[in-house]
């Protein structure tokens, strides 16, 4: 009786969420599938029907989308280790003693850019960098066009990118550095001031965890970036910035043809699968 009661209880803990999952997450990514083995095109619905792997064919052969896929690679190739360098950089200050007051302050105003959605990021650098307006090019005292040139349009997306979730990176590596012993820590001080060798043989074995965290969640995010690129430049000038999720939105809801546009989709969620269990075997072996 106390089995049955004890699994009636389990169940009515867990069942909401399993629910929640299967609604949001799991009948969608069972739909795209569907989706992207048909021929499904919004302005001709009643001409949907099974076609296999055709719209994979057609997604691995089109230059386009290998070019979106080579641009939003750039991306995560150019920000990502910023973030690390960065947020490890900041990690490492603060967690050094002293200084609690100012410390305190500090952390909480990293929550703020955390906090601040991507769209308006982008809106925020449209206002920042307008070329007659911009409080930028006010400061600089130039007249830079900083949306209609296609590298400088890049570098802004790598800019706010980098500015928003640096701090992310922060906190989790500055948890990761809460978990060293302390008495650990002081005597490997003791036995050299060489912050490289502290950090390599004492303190990186427990940050290992939250940096492969957030390997995964900010590639994962990366690769599919819209609302900031989406507010900031439109893809834009051309398609210079056009990352593979706007590619997807192009074709899903311009060209409206959603076969293709899944297809697509699901190709993006094998490689972010693949990329999270690199990872994982990678950091996780050398540790």
């Amino acid at each position: 009786m106390r089995g049955q009661v004890s699994r009636k209880t389990i169940l009515a803990f867990i069942g909401p969420s399993v629910i929640a999952l299967a609604v949001i997450g799991i009948a969608p990514l069972l739909y795209a599938v569907w989706t992207s083995l048909h021929f499904y095109n919004l302005t001709k619905l009643r001409q949907v029907r099974f076609i296999g792997l055709e719209n994979y064919q057609t997604v691995l052969t089109d230059a386009a989308f290998w070019q979106a896929m080579g641009r939003t690679f750039l991306l995560l190739a150019t920000s990502l280790p910023l973030q690390l360098a960065l947020g490890l950089g900041i990690a490492l200050v603060l967690h050094r003693p002293g200084l609690t007051l100012v410390k305190t302050l500090t952390r909480l105003s990293l929550v703020l850019p955390m906090a601040t959605t991507y769209a308006v990021v982008g809106l925020l650098g449209q206002v920042m960098f307008n070329q007659q307006f911009g409080v930028v090019n006010q400061l600089l005292g130039q007249n830079i066009n900083w949306i209609g040139n296609a590298s400088n349009a890049f570098a802004m997306i790598v800019f706010w990118d980098v500015w928003q979730w640096t701090p992310f990176v922060a906190l989790v590596l500055l948890a990761g550095l809460t978990m060293v012993p302390g008495e650990v820590e002081e005597a490997a001080r003791l036995e050299t001031s060489n912050w490289w060798t502290i950090l390599r043989h004492v303190q990186l074995p427990f940050l290992m965890p939250g940096l492969v965290a957030v390997l995964i969640l900010r590639t994962a995010d990366t690769l599919k970036l819209f609302d900031m690129v989406f507010t900031l430049t439109r893809g834009g000038p051309g398609n210079s910035t056009e990352m593979i999720s706007l590619l997807i939105q192009r074709v899903g809801f311009r060209v409206f043809d959603q076969g293709l546009a899944s297809a697509q989709a699901v190709i993006l969620l094998i490689i972010t699968i693949v990329l999270a269990r690199l990872y994982i075997r990678v950091f996780y072996k050398e540790v």
